[in-house]
């Protein structure tokens, strides 16, 4: 058995990021070999994401990243916040955002196929999944293409617990990032009301009207109520139509406007939205690894 030194344990810690003693084990079980004890940490990070692979991811956080006239807005995930925070996951998603931004991948499997220094972004997950102890997930990107008249604005609100990005013609980016910030406050569903499917539409005239009925209001004014709600309701979640928070005298279509620009794209990510999270009781869990 090859005998293994501190220099080759600190130089493959230095490579992968895994803990002095996983190193040390893979490096024995490779018989000192870098390279088949860098296959091995491999493989037991594999099998390690794949134990994992049913359990809930729905802490993380978004990063937004431009490259010339691209912009991506990427989510990732991993299971505890205290994990999403650090540092080894903190640059998994830069790096995981860099790479999309430029190679703009058309889904998430694409994504994960990339190459990066001769490994996929799949394999730098898996490895960040060892070094974590928690799943990790590529869970959803956007990639936006602007014009050369066109600006991005993008805002991370709390490290990227929100993340907000939009793309405006005829503004500058100060502008831009206003109306970014923006959609991260107020959750704008659509960019403006043209873009609400019809029967979304239909479905919320027909509970406004049922609401109005019984309200006990006359028939014969139950239809203007029902249009006056709707166009309250097509205002909260049509990004055009909201009042600015910057300025509440003014929608953000009228901002822009007067800015000399047009509303195109935009956007928005909050961690974990839609992920159906696992309650869990905390002295259980402490006790049940103590067993």
């Amino acid at each position: 058995m090859a005998k293994i030194t501190a220099a080759q344990v600190k130089e493959l810690r230095e490579k992968t990021s895994v803990g002095m003693m996983d190193a040390k084990k893979a490096l024995v079980a490779s018989d000192g070999d870098e390279k088949k004890a860098l296959e091995y940490l491999r493989e037991k990070g594999i099998a390690k994401a794949e134990k994992k692979s049913d359990r809930v991811a729905a802490a993380g956080l978004t990063r937004v990243v431009t490259h010339g006239n691209d912009a991506a807005i990427v989510e990732v995930n991993a299971e505890t916040d205290f994990v999403s925070g650090n540092d080894d996951f903190k640059n998994l998603i830069d790096l995981i955002a860099a790479k999309i931004v430029e190679a703009k991948p058309a889904d998430v499997e694409a994504a994960l196929a990339l190459d990066v220094d001769g490994e996929t972004v799949n394999d730098k997950i898996i490895n960040t999944t060892q070094i974590t102890g928690e799943k990790i997930t590529l869970r959803r990107f956007v990639v936006l293409t602007k014009n050369d008249d066109e600006s991005f604005g993008h805002y991370l609100h709390n490290q990227g617990l929100i993340g907000a990005l939009v793309q405006i013609q005829g503004v500058d980016e100060t502008v831009a990032k206003h109306v970014a910030m923006h959609i991260a406050a107020t959750k704008p569903e659509y960019l403006d009301r043209n873009d609400v499917p019809q029967d979304r539409l239909e479905a919320e005239r027909e509970e406004l009207k049922k609401e109005a009925l019984q309200e006990g209001k006359p028939e014969n004014i139950v239809e203007k109520m029902v249009e006056g709600r709707l166009n309250k309701f097509l205002a909260e979640i049509s990004l055009a139509d909201q009042e600015f928070v910057m300025d509440s005298d003014k929608t953000v279509a009228e901002y822009v406007k007067e800015n000399g620009g047009q509303l195109k794209a935009f956007v928005r990510y909050e961690v974990g939205e839609g992920i159906e999270k696992e309650e869990t009781n905390f002295v259980d869990e402490v006790n049940s690894q103590i067993k």
